[in-house]
């Protein structure tokens, strides 16, 4: 009989836990996205911007028993909330990319890649595929774009300051174009791409300064406008057009 020895086996992985779950609001069957904030004092429910679901905040002591439980209580309220709501063009009629707005063209064809193209009308980008797919083919490849430009605009800040990230990730984030943790990790708003390259030429310098001064001292500033020297056109940039960014697909 074989002897087990616990200290030779692999550890069990803890399970990451859910990030969505599905609700039934009236006759709909929608995905409530879980957040969770240490700051928050309560559970608060709102709907997610593409109007098709809802997004549950978890506060520091809460639990996802307790966050779908007041989800299940709110269903009406989300039901109602969801008709009410104007629907949301499948095909989104133009998009910003790199500060210079692009109409987009869906080509209907199953085949083919997103490019960009010259029109008379102006800039445009081709979008293949039925117009359901179109908006997320869009985002995916202003994604890929976004960490293109990201990812040299970071190696050149790093290299500048003699740091390195130990990651670069993308996300779409609402309260903040972009982070750093202690670790390294730098993480971005990837429709930071939609903004002229010098917003997000200085986002990148943000978060590469953090590697060398955690904090916001008049020290970090400094390196920021070193690393930009577009820093205050960029931040204002940011102040008055930011939220027109999370309103493009």
């Amino acid at each position: 009989m074989p002897i087990r020895l616990p200290f030779l086996q692999a550890p069990e992985k803890k399970r990451s836990p859910p990030t969505s779950f599905p609700i039934l609001a009236g006759e709909r069957t929608i995905e409530v996205t879980v957040r969770r904030n240490a700051r928050a004092r309560r559970y608060t429910l709102r709907l997610d911007r593409k109007g098709d679901g809802a997004v549950v905040t978890i506060p520091r002591r809460g639990s996802l028993a307790e966050a779908k439980a007041f989800v299940a209580r709110h269903a009406g309220w989300i039901a109602d909330r969801l008709v009410s709501r104007p629907d949301i063009p499948d095909v989104p009629a133009a998009v910003s990319i790199r500060g210079v707005v692009h109409r987009v063209i869906p080509t209907g064809s199953p085949r083919g890649s997103v490019r960009l193209v010259a029109c008379e009308g102006g800039p445009a980008i081709e979008v293949p595929g039925e117009a359901p797919h179109v908006r997320r083919r869009l985002a995916d490849h202003l994604k890929k774009e976004a960490r293109a430009d990201l990812t040299a605009a970071v190696a050149r800040h790093a290299d500048a300051l003699g740091v390195r990230p130990s990651a670069i990730r993308l996300k779409d984030t609402t309260s903040r174009w972009g982070s750093a943790s202690a670790r390294g990790v730098l993480a971005f708003s990837w429709r930071l791409v939609m903004a002229p390259p010098f917003v997000l030429d200085y986002v990148a310098a943000h978060e590469v300064a953090h590697l060398r001064e955690m904090n916001h001292s008049d020290r970090f500033w400094a390196i920021c406008e070193h690393l930009c020297p577009a820093m205050d056109a960029a931040k204002d940039w940011l102040k008055k057009n930011g939220a027109g960014l999370h309103r493009q697909p």
